[in-house]
């Protein structure tokens, strides 16, 4: 199917590649189909973008590239609602702000988007983890290390 992506104009997708979330993304609720898209020549960073509206998409990235001793506990409603059996089925991302210029972006290390890569089911999980904010700073992230 074509969409029509924020950052990509009009692409093809397969129905493979859609991730649903059930309850939407906070703020995006409406909105249950996504899919992750590579950014030409930008890795490590991709779009989470939605299927349903072209407006609605984010620019994600792997946290553990900035930050090595980022960790937290998934919760046993998250556990099942993700259908996880196996840790390493599930895919973390977190969302970036971006600014101009690039050093002032920061990253949502509070709310991850947790995707169970298997099953095509996504989340964005609140942690309520007091070790980490929702705008880290980017480059300060990228110096820590666990």
């Amino acid at each position: 199917m074509k969409i029509e992506t924020k950052y990509l104009g009009e692409i093809e997708v397969s129905e493979e590649q859609v991730i649903t979330f059930p309850h939407g993304i906070p703020g995006f609720h409406e909105f249950k189909k996504f899919v992750l898209l590579e950014i030409p020549e930008t890795p490590p960073f991709m779009v989470l973008q939605s299927v349903e509206e072209s407006y609605v998409a984010f620019v994600v990235v792997n946290p553990y590239v900035f930050r090595k001793d980022y960790e937290f506990n998934l919760n046993e409603s998250a556990q099942e609602l993700l259908e996880v059996d196996s840790e390493t089925d599930l895919k973390i991302f977190s969302i970036l702000s971006l600014k101009d210029p690039f050093a002032s972006s920061t990253i949502n290390l509070q709310a991850p988007i947790i995707i169970n890569a298997k099953k095509k089911i996504g989340k964005q999980y609140i942690t309520n983890s007091k070790s980490f904010s929702t705008k880290e700073p980017i480059t300060s992230s990228a110096v820590k290390e666990g």
